[in-house]
């Protein structure tokens, strides 16, 4: 009798436990500034990348390898996009956003269109033979109104790349160009300040000269690209979508 007890109890308790935990896996972030990890010396300036990791279960590893300044071009030769490859495995995913340093003619780091393109090829090839998952995301848009109180496309010709190779991969694409620009117009000219890098003198140590910057996120800003992330993830990577705890569904 005491035995029939004891398996009717464990099977109730056990009832309640998963039948099979969620595998581990890992996210590698491939990008730019916008979505690094920042030094302390640079703070409030705050990558997307920072907040991202708080909203995954225990099953989720974070790995982000974004580096300011970076391109395509030049986060291979540097040699971060080998060190995803070699960690990647099956099952994980690496969600790949460049195109701020790209695109940029009279930097180091410039990339031509047909060069970008291929890059982006094959950092998704080189992905998916390691059994991973790519995910494509645009440059997120700069912060530049008109004198009408219009957002301004900054990024067009490159994020169209972006969205092409994503068509033409059948990867999943963030659009966090069109998606950041209907963000900034939402909040308007000025709030939209309070997302981005706009110090004044004395306003903070790191900054003592002040600080008016459209491009790299406030703590604030960059908490809000994330949510734009998470809530594309939730809708086009379900493989993912299951692991997201504490986020927005919808925008």
């Amino acid at each position: 009798m005491k035995n029939c007890c004891a398996l009717g109890l464990w099977i109730f308790l056990t009832a309640f436990i998963p039948v099979m935990q969620q595998k581990p896996i890992k996210i590698f972030l491939a990008g730019d500034s916008t979505m690094a990890i920042k030094d302390k010396r640079a703070f409030p300036e705050t990558g997307w990348g920072m907040p991202f990791v708080y909203f995954w279960d225990s099953s989720v590893t974070v790995i982000n390898r974004a580096k300011n300044g970076r391109s395509t071009s030049s986060f291979k030769k540097e040699g971060l996009w080998q060190s995803i490859t070699d960690e990647a495995g099956p099952g994980d995913y690496v969600l790949i956003q460049f195109g701020h340093n790209d695109e940029v003619p009279t930097k180091k780091t410039y990339t031509p269109e047909r060069e970008f393109k291929s890059n982006l090829v094959q950092f998704i090839n080189e992905t998916r033979s390691k059994g991973a998952v790519p995910v494509l995301i645009t440059p997120v848009a700069r912060r530049n109104f008109d004198s009408s109180g219009n957002i301004v496309e900054t990024h067009a010709v490159y994020a169209a790349i972006v969205r092409d190779v994503a068509r033409l991969e059948h990867t999943p694409l963030i659009d966090l160009d069109r998606e950041g620009q209907q963000l900034y117009q939402q909040l308007g000219d000025t709030y939209s300040r309070l997302l981005f890098m706009h110090l004044n003198p004395g306003e903070h140590p790191n900054y003592p000269d002040g600080k008016t910057d459209d491009t790299h996120f406030t703590e604030l800003g960059a908490r809000k690209i994330a949510e734009l992330v998470l809530a594309d993830i939730r809708k086009q990577v379900p493989g993912l979508a299951a692991r997201i705890v504490n986020a927005p569904s919808k925008r």
